[in-house]
């Protein structure tokens, strides 16, 4: 199908023209075209997403630490590294991913604002903001056209839960940029059965709001059970997902990650190969049913507890 047609799909479900959208074959092939093709100097918040970094050409990406060890983003620390290295392109993934924290919008529309006038484009990318709480209220989507120099990505698999079927989008009411991404797209980048689920998707917007609101719920359940681990550090999460670093005392990510799955048939991610101090130390856990969420919280308070035992 063509760009325009399904750009007025995806249109439909957020309320807004087909001329600021452009679909993608996922959100990994716009990151691409942006951070491959567009981009001359990107800067990103480490830990993140690592597609945007990896995709870019060598030494055409600027890594810039959050603030440890709370992971928080200040955006004007930010702003100014963004200024001073020249960067073209800014990045803020909100929730973050791994650390499922969100960035206050009224800090993005700071950011913004400090980097318009240094010919920066903002992207924000709020694949997963569907699980926060309020998110209407904290996305950017329907306030888009104030900022010239913003463009929303939105991997559509993480809410949706449609990884197979590779739905993202770009929004921006920047009408230079684009046309810029559009151009590299390719022709018919989207296959018929994802033409199909944009159809459909409007007749079930109240049930997503339902679904969203039970991971909500049984996300914030998980999180007070994790916090009952004895010596885990667990930050707060706006997504899906919550972010942990393991006692001192517990082995690594990657062999809780392993002794998992090996053991309890459990897979989780370790944050081994992220950019951030004890990267090893981390893991990230995705919230699934309450019943699986408490067999996983048990099967991980039994691993550390059998390693404090060899320990003593």
């Amino acid at each position: 199908m063509a760009q325009n047609a399904l750009a007025g799909l995806i249109g439909r479900i957020i309320d807004q023209p087909a001329e600021r959208i452009v679909v993608g074959n996922g959100a990994a092939e716009l990151i691409k075209i942006v951070s491959g093709h567009i981009s001359s100097k990107l800067i990103v918040p480490v830990p993140s997403f690592n597609e945007y970094a990896n995709a870019a050409p060598s030494g055409q990406v600027v890594e810039f630490p959050l603030e440890f060890p709370s992971f928080r983003l200040d955006v004007d620390k930010f702003a100014a590294e963004t200024i001073r290295v020249k960067a073209d392109v800014a990045v803020v993934v909100t929730p973050n991913n791994p650390t499922s924290m969100l960035v206050p919008k009224a800090d993005l529309i700071r950011l913004a604002k400090k980097l318009e006038t240094h010919d920066c484009m903002l992207i924000v990318d709020e694949s997963f903001i569907d699980f926060a709480e309020n998110h209407d209220q904290i996305s950017l989507e329907q306030e888009i056209a104030s900022y010239p120099n913003v463009a929303i990505f939105k991997s559509m698999s993480k809410a949706y839960g449609i990884c197979g079927l590779r739905i993202g989008y770009m929004l921006t009411a920047n009408s230079q940029f684009a046309e810029a991404v559009r151009k590299g797209v390719h022709i018919w980048n989207i296959n018929g059965f994802a033409e199909e689920f944009l159809r459909l998707l409007p007749d079930y917007k109240q049930e997503f709001i339902e679904s969203c609101k039970q991971v909500r719920s049984d996300r914030d359940k998980l999180y007070k059970q994790l916090c009952a681990v004895p010596g885990m550090t667990v930050y707060k999460p706006d997504a899906n997902f919550i972010y942990c670093r393991m006692p001192d005392h517990a082995q690594s990510g990657p062999e809780i990650t392993r002794r998992l799955f090996i053991e309890h048939n459990m897979y989780i991610k370790h944050s081994q190969g992220k950019t951030q101090p004890d990267s090893d130390r981390y893991i990230r856990i995705a919230s699934r049913t309450q019943t699986e969420n408490r067999k996983l919280v048990a099967a991980l308070a039994d691993i550390i507890d059998s390693k404090k035992a060899e320990i003593s």
